[in-house]
C-alpha cells in the first residue's frame, strides 16, 4: 500500500470519530452563530448609534479680579492661588504655575471660561504695596494693564449614580502628540486593522511565553474600548470571543475617527475616593490642574504610559515606577519620529509635574453648596445637574471663606472646654454686589449636615434697632440723629395680663438720649419708646418687605429682636445698609453653561430703586458709631478702625445668642454664636459674634467705609438740646441730617477766652 494510500486510509480513521462533532460544530456555528453576533450586534447598536456619557457638573468659585488698588496682601493672594491648584514655579511659564519674589508675583494664568466669556492663558505681572494691588502688567510685553482676571478654584462636582469624573472633548481638541501617540504605544496599526491584530495577538503570546508571564497585551484599541464599555476584565474565553466580536462589529460600522474619539473620551486612567477618572481630559486635570492643550510632552508620556495600569503607574503612589513607564512611552515616541532628540532629552530629565492635590473637589464648602443648590433648583432639576455636563460659576472666594472658618473655628476654640458645645455660623457678602462670598454651617465647615447659616432661626435681639431707626429717618421733620429720645423706664400690660417691663443691660435708665447715642450703646427702653411712637405695623413692614418668609412678631417685644432669623436672612437685611440703601437679593450663583461652553443663564442683580437711600446714610453713620464708641469698640480698639466699619451687635434674651452685623466699604460679614439646644452660653455680644468678626477683618484684605454725602448736610448740634450750634463750642458735635432738615434753631455759646502770653497776668 502506497503512503498516499495509507494516509487516506488514516483520514478515513480519523473521520468516523470526528464527523459527528465536526457536523455538530458546523450546524452550531450556521444556525446560531449568525443570532449569537445579530444579538451582539443589537446591543452594539443601542449603546453606540445614540452614545453619551452621563457627564458629572463642575461648580467653580469667582475668578479672581484684580485691579490696580484693590485691598490685597499676599497672604491672601497664596490662598487664592492655592485654591485653584497654581504650583510655584522659578520662571512661571506653564499655564497653571506662579513665581514669588517678595511682594512681586509672576502667574501664568490657564485658558478658562466663563459666565463672561473665553479667557485665553496669559503671563500676568502684579506688584503688592501697603496692602493693595499697585500694579498689573503683562508679564510678556511689560504692557500695563488695568486688571486681570485669574481662572477659578474648582470647589465641587455634583455627581450622578455612576461617580464617574469625565470632560466628554473631541478628537480635534486633545493635543496631536497624544493622539498619535498613543496608537504609537498602544496599536500602531490602528488605521489599517479591523478590530483584530492578528499578528501582534502571536507576537504577544510568544513574548509571554519566553517570559513565563504576561509581558504583553495583543488588545488593539478598539478591543480595549470594547471591554471598557461592555465587558468585564475576566479571562474566560466567552469574554475574549465577545471581545473579538463586538471588536469586528464596531470596525464594521464605525469610522476610525469615532472610535479613536470614544476610546479617549472613555479609557479609565485613575481613582480618588469613589470617583473614577475617564478620559484624557478629566486626567489632565486630576494630574497636572491643566487643560489638555497646556500640557508638556513629558506629561502627555505619562497619561500614555498609565492607559497601561493607572493604579500601577498612579505618579502620586508610585511615581518612581511612573517615571520609569513614561520613559518607555518617550522612548516609543521618539523611534516612531514624533518627538525629536532634543525633546526626548529634556522630557525624559523633567520632573512629573504632578500636582500636589488631585482635581476632584467632591464638595470643599458643603454650607456654600447647600445654597447653590437652593437657588440651582428654581432652574435646574437635579438629574440634569448631576449628568449634563454643566459648568456652574458661583460667587464664591476661596480666600474669604477660608479666613472665615479659620476665625470663626478660633473663636469658638477660644471660648474653652465649657463652651464645647457652642456652634456658630458666618456668612460673607459683597457690600454692593450682594455675592456670597464665604458661608460656614457649624463649628465644622467640612460638615455636610446642620447648615445654621441658612437653617438655625434665632432670636436676632438688637440687631433689630437700626431698621427701627430707619422707619423714624425717613421721617425727616419727626425725627434725625439728634432727636432726644426717652430712655425711661417701660412697664406695659398684655394681652394676656402679664406686664411687660424689659430694661437696659445696665440696668440703668438714662434719662434723655440723643438717637445715635441710643443705637450706639443698644439702649432698649429708649427704642421700645420710639418703637411705640412709630407704631410696631409700619415697623413690621418694612421688615416683612425684606421677604424673609418668615414669622415676624406682632408684639411690643419685636422692638428688642423677639424674632427668628437665619444668620443668612440677617445678611440679607444688612445687605440694604451695605449697599448704600438699595435692596439687593443675595446670591450665590453668577452663571451656567453647558457642556458645549454655551452661557445657559447669568444671574446678575439689579439693585432695587433705593426709597430711602438718605436715611439708610443716616443708620449707617450711626452705626459706625456703634463701632467706633458703643457696643462694638472692640473693633476699633483690635486696630480695625481704619476701616471705618458700621455695624450693630446682638444679644438674645439670656444671653442664648450671641450676634454681630458689620460691613466696611467691600464686605458684609454676619457672625452667629450660640448652641443648637439653645442653652444659655453666657456670651455677650463681643465675645462671640464681634470677636469673630474681628478675626476675620484683622486678615481680610477690605476697603474702609466711605458713607456717600449726596444729599446729606453735616451740622454742628448741641447733644444737650439737639439744636444746632457753633462748631467752636465745647461739646459741639457734628452729626449727619438730611438735606433741608437740619435743626435751623441756633444754640449760641460764649466764645472760650484764647490764652495768651499773658495768661494768668492779674
Amino acid at each position: 500500500m502506497s503512503f498516499f494510500s495509507a494516509s487516506l486510509h488514516t483520514l478515513g480513521y480519523v473521520w468516523r470519530f470526528v464527523r459527528a462533532p465536526f457536523w455538530i460544530g458546523f450546524g452550531f456555528a450556521v444556525g446560531f452563530l449568525p443570532l449569537y453576533v445579530q444579538n451582539l450586534d443589537a446591543q452594539l447598536r443601542s449603546r453606540f448609534d445614540d452614545f453619551s456619557w452621563d457627564v458629572p457638573s463642575r461648580v467653580y468659585a469667582r475668578p479672581l479680579e484684580l485691579r490696580v488698588g484693590m485691598p490685597m496682601s499676599a497672604d491672601v493672594l497664596l490662598l487664592e492661588l492655592d485654591a485653584a491648584r497654581y504650583e510655584a514655579d522659578a520662571t512661571a511659564r506653564v499655564p497653571g504655575t506662579f513665581a514669588r519674589n517678595g511682594t512681586k508675583f509672576v502667574i501664568a494664568r490657564r485658558t478658562f471660561v466663563d459666565a463672561e466669556g473665553a479667557q485665553k492663558s496669559r503671563r500676568i505681572a502684579l506688584t503688592l504695596a501697603a496692602s493693595a494691588v499697585a500694579s498689573i502688567a503683562d508679564a510678556d510685553t511689560g504692557a500695563t494693564l488695568d486688571h486681570a482676571r485669574l481662572d477659578p478654584a474648582r470647589i465641587a462636582t455634583l455627581y450622578g449614580a455612576d461617580q464617574e469624573e469625565r470632560r466628554v472633548v473631541k478628537l480635534e481638541q486633545l493635543p496631536p502628540l497624544l493622539v498619535a501617540g498613543l496608537q504609537a504605544v498602544e496599536d500602531r496599526e490602528f488605521k489599517h486593522h479591523h478590530g483584530i491584530n492578528t499578528f501582534a495577538i502571536v507576537r504577544a503570546m510568544l513574548a509571554n511565553l519566553f517570559a513565563g508571564h504576561a509581558v504583553q497585551g495583543g488588545s488593539t484599541l478598539t478591543q480595549q474600548l470594547v471591554k471598557n464599555l461592555f465587558l468585564d476584565s475576566s479571562r474566560k474565553f466567552t469574554r475574549k470571543f465577545n471581545e473579538a466580536i463586538l471588536a469586528l462589529l464596531i470596525e464594521a460600522r464605525y469610522d476610525k475617527h469615532r472610535i479613536l474619539e470614544t476610546y479617549c473620551n472613555e479609557v479609565f486612567l485613575g481613582q480618588q475616593g469613589g470617583q473614577a477618572v475617564h478620559g484624557f481630559a478629566a486626567a489632565a486635570e486630576f494630574y497636572f490642574g491643566r487643560d489638555m492643550k497646556d500640557l508638556k510632552p513629558s506629561e502627555i508620556a505619562l497619561l500614555i504610559g498609565m492607559v497601561q495600569g493607572p493604579s500601577l503607574y498612579d505618579p502620586r503612589r508610585n511615581p518612581e515606577r511612573a517615571r520609569t513607564r513614561r520613559n518607555v512611552v518617550l522612548n516609543s515616541l521618539f523611534e516612531t519620529g514624533l518627538i525629536d532628540a532634543d525633546t526626548l532629552k529634556s522630557a525624559r530629565a523633567a520632573a512629573l509635574g504632578v500636582a500636589d492635590t488631585p482635581g476632584l473637589p467632591r464638595n470643599r464648602y458643603p454650607a456654600f453648596l447647600d445654597l447653590v443648590r437652593t437657588q440651582l433648583a428654581r432652574d435646574y432639576p437635579d438629574a440634569q445637574l448631576q449628568r449634563a455636563g454643566l459648568v456652574v460659576y458661583t460667587t464664591l472666594a476661596p480666600s474669604t471663606q477660608i479666613l472665615a472658618e479659620q476665625a470663626l473655628i478660633k473663636t469658638l476654640d477660644g471660648l474653652g472646654k465649657k463652651q464645647a458645645e457652642t456652634q456658630g455660623a458666618m456668612i460673607v457678602t459683597g457690600a454692593r454686589d450682594g455675592e456670597v462670598q464665604a458661608l460656614i454651617g457649624g463649628r465644622d465647615p467640612t460638615d455636610p449636615g446642620f447648615d445654621r447659616a441658612l437653617d438655625a432661626r434665632r432670636p436676632i435681639g438688637s440687631l433689630v434697632k437700626p431698621f427701627i431707626d430707619l422707619v423714624a429717618l425717613a421721617q425727616p421733620d419727626k425725627y434725625s440723629l439728634a432727636t432726644l429720645l426717652d430712655d425711661s423706664p417701660v412697664d406695659m400690660a398684655m394681652p394676656n395680663g402679664s406686664r411687660w417691663t424689659p430694661q437696659n443691660d445696665d440696668r440703668i435708665a438714662h434719662g434723655q438720649v440723643a438717637l445715635i447715642d441710643a443705637l450706639a450703646h443698644s439702649y432698649n427702653l429708649a427704642t421700645v419708646h420710639l418703637g411705640l411712637a412709630l407704631g410696631l405695623p409700619k415697623i413690621r413692614g418694612l421688615l416683612e418687605s425684606f421677604g424673609l418668609d418668615a414669622q415676624i412678631n406682632p408684639n411690643p417685644s419685636l422692638l428688642l429682636g423677639a424674632v427668628d432669623l437665619s444668620p443668612f436672612q440677617v445678611a440679607q437685611m444688612y445687605q440694604y445698609f451695605a449697599a448704600d440703601g438699595h435692596a439687593l437679593p443675595l446670591r450665590a450663583l453668577r452663571g451656567v453653561v453647558d457642556a458645549q461652553g454655551k452661557p445657559l443663564a447669568r444671574y446678575g442683580v439689579k439693585p432695587g430703586a433705593g426709597n430711602y437711600i438718605q436715611p439708610a446714610r443716616l443708620v449707617t453713620f450711626a452705626m459706625q458709631d456703634v463701632v467706633a464708641h458703643g457696643t462694638a469698640h472692640s473693633i476699633a480698639d483690635q486696630g480695625l478702625d481704619g476701616l471705618h466699619a458700621a455695624g450693630k451687635t446682638g444679644t438674645s434674651d439670656s444671653q442664648r445668642d450671641s450676634w454681630f452685623a458689620g460691613f466696611t466699604g467691600s464686605h458684609l460679614a454676619v457672625a452667629w454664636v450660640g448652641r443648637d439646644d439653645n442653652k444659655v452660653t453666657g456670651l455677650w455680644s463681643w465675645s462671640g459674634g464681634v470677636a469673630a468678626w474681628i478675626g476675620l477683618f484683622k486678615k481680610l484684605p477690605s476697603a474702609p467705609l466711605d458713607v456717600p454725602m449726596e444729599g446729606i448736610d453735616m451740622v454742628a448740634i448741641n447733644p444737650q438740646t439737639g439744636e444746632r450750634t457753633d462748631a467752636q463750642c465745647a461739646g459741639a458735635r457734628q452729626l449727619p441730617f438730611m438735606a433741608g432738615f437740619a435743626p435751623t434753631a441756633t444754640d449760641h455759646c460764649v466764645m472760650q477766652e484764647i490764652r495768651s502770653v499773658f495768661e494768668g497776668t492779674p
